[in-house]
C-alpha cells in the first residue's frame, strides 16, 4: 500500500516508518523537520520524504496514496499550552485540511493519531471510546475537535480511523522525556531520585511507542469495513497506573534510586482510566508486546548504554518546549513556528 505517513521524523514516527517499511509499504514521509536535531543514539532510517508544514500541504501532496497515517502534531499539554490558538491551527484545523485533501484526491484510509487526553478529567471510572469527553487541555480540546471534523467526510469513498493512544513510553530516536515513564526513569538515572510532579495519586493509562506503532500497522491492514468511522484506545487494560505506582516500579528497577515529591507536588487534574479491549477484539492482529516493567529496563539501558547525564536530560535537545524556545530565540524559526528564511543551523550531536 503506498502510504503517506506525516510527522515521519517525531518520537512515534521514527518507529512507525521503518515498521511499515519492512512489511512491505510504499512509505513517503511528510514533516517540518522542526526536531531533525533532536536524535538520541543512532539517526533513524531514511525514507522519501516532503519537507513541508502539515498547514501548508496542498493537493498534489496527496496524490497517488492510498492510505494516511496522520501523526504530525503539536505533541503534548506544556506544548499546547505554549499557544493554545497555535495548537488549535495545527492539531485541529491542519488536520481536518489535510483529511479534505486527501478525500479530494481520493485517499480512502486516513489514520488519524488521536489520544487518551479527550477524556481528561475522568476520576477512577474505566472509560471506554463511547465515555464522555471531557479535555482538560489546549491539545486534548484540539484533538477532541479533529476527530469531529475528520469524521464528518466519513463515507463510501473515505474512511477515517482514530487511534486514542494511551501516555506513551518506550526508547525512540527522537526520545522525550516529557512522557511520564520516560520523565521517572532519567530522573532516577541521573539523580537516583524518581522524582515525583504530582502527588503520585492521578490515573493514567501507558502504553509502549513500539505497541502504538503495532496499532497503526494493525488498523492500516485491516478490513475497511471493520475499522470505518471507529475509534480505539490504544493500550492494556492492565497497564492503568496510578503515578506513584510507576514510581515504585521504577525505584524497583533502577538500582540505588529513592522516590521523591517535588515541593510543590500536589494533585493533577488529568486523571483517568481508559478500557483498550475493543481494538484487540476487532483488530486481532494488534497484539501488545510490552509493559511498564519492561519498557523501564528498556530505558535504563538506552540511558546507561548512551551515558545520559543531567544537563542533557534537562537541555533543550529532549525537552519540546524549550527546544522549540530555543529556536525561537535563535531566529530560526518565528512565532508561528515556521523555518526562516536563512536561519542558522547547528550540528545535531550524538
Amino acid at each position: 500500500m503506498r502510504v503517506l505517513l506525516t510527522g515521519h521524523e517525531g518520537y512515534i514516527g521514527t518507529i512507525l516508518a521503518p515498521m511499515l517499511v519492512s512489511a512491505g509499504h510504499d512509505v513517503v514521509g511528510l514533516d517540518s523537520g522542526l526536531f531533525a536535531e533532536c536524535t538520541y543514539g543512532s539517526p533513524p532510517p531514511d525514507i522519501p520524504s516532503i519537507r513541508k508544514d502539515i498547514r501548508d500541504a496542498r493537493p498534489d501532496d496527496l496524490a497517488g496514496f492510498e492510505a494516511v497515517i496522520h501523526l504530525a502534531a503539536l505533541s503534548n499539554d506544556p506544548l499546547g499550552d505554549l499557544n493554545p490558538d497555535l495548537t488549535q491551527k495545527i492539531n485541529y484545523l491542519a488536520a481536518v485540511h489535510l483529511a479534505e485533501l486527501a478525500h479530494s484526491a481520493g485517499v480512502e484510509r486516513f489514520i488519524f493519531s488521536s489520544s487518551c487526553s479527550n477524556y481528561g478529567a475522568a476520576g477512577d471510572d474505566l472509560l471506554n471510546e463511547q465515555s464522555a469527553f471531557n479535555p482538560v487541555t489546549p491539545y486534548g480540546i484540539s484533538k477532541v475537535e479533529a476527530e469531529r471534523g475528520i469524521g464528518r467526510l466519513a463515507g463510501p469513498g473515505f474512511s477515517p480511523t482514530f487511534l486514542r493512544s494511551a501516555t506513551a513510553y518506550g526508547v525512540s530516536p527522537r526520545l522525550r522525556f516529557d512522557l511520564v515513564v520516560n520523565n521517572l526513569v532519567a530522573w532516577a538515572f541521573t539523580t537516583q531520585q524518581v522524582m515525583l510532579k504530582s502527588d503520585g495519586t492521578p490515573w493514567r493509562p501507558v502504553v509502549h511507542v513500539e505497541d502504538i506503532a503495532r496499532a497503526f500497522m494493525a488498523v492500516l491492514q485491516a478490513p475497511r469495513e471493520i475499522v470505518h468511522d471507529q475509534a480505539f484506545n490504544v493500550g492494556r487494560n492492565e497497564e492503568n497506573y496510578r503515578i506513584r505506582e510507576i514510581a515504585e516500579i521504577v525505584a524497583d528497577i533502577v538500582p540505588d534510586c529513592r522516590i521523591e515529591y517535588a515541593p510543590d507536588a500536589g494533585p493533577d487534574k488529568r486523571c483517568y482510566r481508559v478500557d483498550c479491549s475493543k481494538l484487540g477484539a476487532t483488530v486481532p492482529a494488534f497484539r501488545p508486546a510490552w509493559d511498564v516493567p519492561k519498557g523501564v529496563e528498556q530505558l535504563y539501558r538506552a540511558y546507561k548504554d548512551i551515558g545520559l547525564t543531567l544537563e542533557a536530560f534537562e537541555g533543550a535537545r529532549f525537552s519540546r518546549i524549550m527546544y522549540l524556545r530555543e529556536l525561537i530565540a535563535g531566529g530560526r524559526i518565528d512565532p508561528s513556528l515556521r523555518w526562516c528564511e536563512d536561519a542558522p543551523t547547528r550540528s545535531s550531536g550524538p
